[in-house]
């Protein structure tokens, strides 16, 4: 079966002018992690497959559309939503859990035969290097040498998250990958899982889906320093932990078969 992505697409819903713009990420393979803290050693092959990933991190206008809420500390329409959990987003236990609603309210307005869920931290971590470009643009940050061009962190945020979309995307047309707020990722965190990983040589999609304590978010926020923001730094917390610098971006993929 043909996964091959080629378009980008744009997410409209039927009885609200909201739209948000789902980009198409070519998949490849690259080398993930790096050498500057444990829990990003050693660095190893990942291949993925083709998918989808948001242009920016979910708004609130967003989250209140599907939810009929708005849990953010800093309020604001095109702001990013914060002060929601994983449990909040994806726990299957909760079948008024964010995503369980979307995948509901989006039934045939989205591609044939995909969902929306969380990026695994190698999707992630791709798509902020540049996917397809990794290589050839290594850049420090996600789209850039200088943080500042890209990103809100704790030198130009005014602690406070910002709206989206306010800096220069990657590559890829990715929007604020490093900083304003970290972002939940479907996996379970393991200090170990990089290691795990490299004795199997390359691996394909990886996900640690063994159960743990905390879940992986990744890209840093306006509250922490630069180094926070690389696209490699990986952090964790309970999945069922809130706070003002934690939000999430939507991935779009194909069901498996």
């Amino acid at each position: 079966m043909d996964n091959k992505i080629t378009e980008n697409h744009p997410q409209t819903f039927k009885d609200s002018p909201l739209a948000f713009n789902m980009i198409a990420i070519e998949g490849g393979t690259f080398d993930m992690g790096s050498e500057d803290y444990a829990d990003e050693k050693p660095v190893h092959k990942v291949t993925l497959t083709d998918y989808w990933l948001c242009e920016h991190p979910v708004t609130q206008a967003v989250w209140e559309y599907i939810m009929g809420s708005n849990p953010s500390h800093f309020k604001g329409a095109n702001r990013p939503v914060e002060n929601v959990s994983w449990d909040d987003i994806a726990d299957k236990k909760n079948v008024n859990n964010f995503l369980s609603k979307l995948n509901k309210d989006t039934e045939g307005s989205r591609p044939p035969r995909t969902e929306y869920r969380l990026p695994t931290e190698a999707q992630w971590e791709y798509a902020a290097k540049g996917g397809k470009y990794w290589r050839a643009y290594p850049f420090e940050y996600s789209g850039s040498d200088k943080l500042n061009e890209v990103g809100w962190y704790d030198e130009n945020s005014h602690n406070e998250t910002k709206p989206v979309g306010l800096k220069t995307p990657n590559l890829l047309g990715l929007y604020d990958m490093s900083g304003n707020v970290w972002e939940w990722c479907a996996d379970w965190y393991d200090s170990d899982f990089y290691e795990k990983c490299e004795k199997q040589g390359t691996v394909e999609n990886p996900c640690n889906d063994v159960e743990g304590s905390n879940r992986v978010f990744r890209g840093g926020s306006y509250f922490h320093d630069a180094q926070y923001c690389r696209p490699t730094y990986r952090s964790n917390y309970t999945p069922s932990i809130r706070n003002f610098d934690i939000g999430f971006r939507l991935g779009l993929f194909f069901l498996s078969v």
